[in-house]
Formats: structure tokens, sequence, C-alpha cells
């Protein structure tokens, strides 16, 4: 015997159901480019503690080595090089908590090479406004969005009074 709920109670139960998820994926996400950030900024002091370019890249070899056996293809090397540049590039944590609320591990890799702290904040800020997934980010930067609006706030005309 099958017993016909009402439609708008089943929608709503799917609307909470989602909610919920995207939630989830929220805190996962921010959850994760925190840790990666901490794990960034621990390796940096150790190595900067030490101050040797050599023991640093074998402390970043060696450490990647162990926690991509013990976690995984998300701590290579490369990934762990890139935790210390998020770390280096993202210094100030009470800036990034909000942050990593909105965007992803890939936007924040798609900001990295950016050369200034303000381009990056710029572009970071654009993104989260205007909801950007990568691929408008990566074309907004490619626009040189940032470069063009200090161009323009640099230029403003004066006029007489």
């Amino acid at each position: 015997m099958t017993i016909n709920i009402d439609k708008q109670l089943f929608a709503n139960l799917v609307q909470i159901i989602e909610k919920g998820k995207k939630q989830v994926a929220v805190k996962v996400n921010s959850t994760v480019i925190l840790t990666y950030w901490q794990i960034g900024k621990t390796i940096n002091e150790h190595i900067l503690n030490n101050s040797r370019a050599a023991y640093g890249k074998e402390i970043v070899a060696t450490v990647a080595t162990q926690l991509s056996e013990k976690f995984g293809s998300s701590f290579k090397e490369g990934n762990v090089r890139r935790m210390i540049q998020f770390s280096d590039s993202f210094d100030d944590f009470e800036i990034l908590v909000p942050l990593a609320r909105q965007l992803s591990w890939s936007h924040f890799l798609i900001l990295l090479p950016l050369k200034t702290k303000e381009s990056r904040m710029y572009y970071a800020q654009k993104a989260i406004e205007g909801t950007w997934g990568k691929r408008e980010l990566r074309h907004q930067i490619e626009r040189k969005a940032f470069e063009r609006s200090e161009i323009a706030n640099t230029q403003l005309p004066s006029f007489p009074q």
C-alpha cells in the first residue's frame, strides 16, 4: 500500500536536506583550506627557525613523502609547497578565515601566482561578490581587471572648483 504524501511536505524536506548538504560542503571546504594553511605555516616556521635553504628543501621533500604515504596524494611535494606558498601569500589568519568560508582551494591556487597582496585580495573579494567560479576568476585575472581598476583610480580627472 502506497501512501501519498503532500507534495509541499516533500519539497520542504528536500530543501532542508539540500541546505544541510551545502552547509556540510562549505564547512568541509573551509576546514581543508585552513588545515592546508596551518600545514604550510608550521613547515615554514620550522624551516625559518633553521634558516638553511638546503635543509628546507630536504624537509619539504621528506615531510611530503611521509604525509602522502599516510594521508594520500593531496600531500605530495608539489601540493605541500603550495601550502607553504599559501600561508606566505595569505599570512593574516583573521582575513583568511572568512575567505576560506566562501572560496575553494582551487580559487586560492589561482590567486597564489599574483604578485601583490592587494591584487590577491581584490580578486578574492570580487570572486566572492560575483560568485565567480574558477573559470571566471581566471578570465578576470587574464583581463587584468585589478590593474585596470588601479589605473582608473589614479587617472581620475581633477575638476576646477
